[in-house]
């Protein structure tokens, strides 16, 4: 049984680059004492703190039953080119996140946790930041206490499939982070696993001052929690 003290986290997408290591966070973190993980596939792993229910995310509120949470991690995404096409990229990062977004409504959370991206806006001319806006304004319509965003460029981690391209036009983009100044700064690429550490910084932050309302982190405010 949990210490009634401690705080229930939900979270989607564990298995993904910057997820994986929110999860492990959570984990590691004794102010959580249970981790629910919505997932497609079992982990190969088990930890104490761990549930994870498998989920079909196109039949989400369906399939998990009832929930009561505190915080709730969404670390969903895709590409375009993964998804293969923009109604698949929105179906991803918008209708699962938006979805996981009412679960948590339904299920008392007080704190949503949102991994989105650096230019996102509801009237953006460009479909990847269009869609990650509508879904930022979407989730501002829901009654949580506290909305935080996480705005990153782009992502620095081991990818279960990167090309030898990406890797290259990663490594210079680092090079080029390391002379970003001032506002420019946080278009610097971020390590997955500091920003995975970084949401949980900032949901322990909340759960001791209880402050309301929404914030939006991009890499200078970020890294202020690690």
């Amino acid at each position: 049984m949990n210490n009634p003290n401690e705080r229930v986290a939900l979270i989607a997408g564990a298995t993904g680059l910057v997820g994986r290591h929110c999860l492990q966070s959570l984990l590691d973190n004794p102010l959580y004492g249970k981790v629910i993980a919505l997932t497609r596939q079992p982990f190969t792993f088990s930890h104490s703190k761990l549930e994870c229910r498998i989920v079909d995310f196109d039949q989400l509120a369906a399939q998990t039953g009832p929930l009561s949470c505190d915080d709730v991690f969404c670390c969903l995404g895709t590409t375009i080119k993964v998804a293969g096409s923009q109604a698949n990229f929105r179906k991803v990062d918008f209708e699962y996140c938006l979805e996981l977004a009412k679960l948590g409504e339904r299920s008392g959370a007080e704190h949503f946790l949102l991994v989105s991206a650096i230019g996102a806006r509801a009237k953006s001319s460009i479909f990847y930041s269009r869609v990650k806006g509508e879904l930022e304004q979407s989730i501002e319509l829901l009654q949580f206490d506290r909305f935080s965003i996480f705005q990153p460029s782009l992502l620095a981690g081991k990818r279960e499939k990167s090309r030898r391209a990406e890797v290259l036009g990663l490594n210079i983009t680092k090079k080029l982070s390391s002379v970003l100044i001032g506002s420019l700064s946080d278009y610097s690429v971020i390590a997955a696993k500091d920003l995975g550490q970084a949401m949980v910084a900032v949901a322990q932050a909340y759960s001791v001052n209880m402050d309301s309302g929404i914030q939006r982190l991009k890499y200078r405010s970020i890294m202020e929690y690690l």
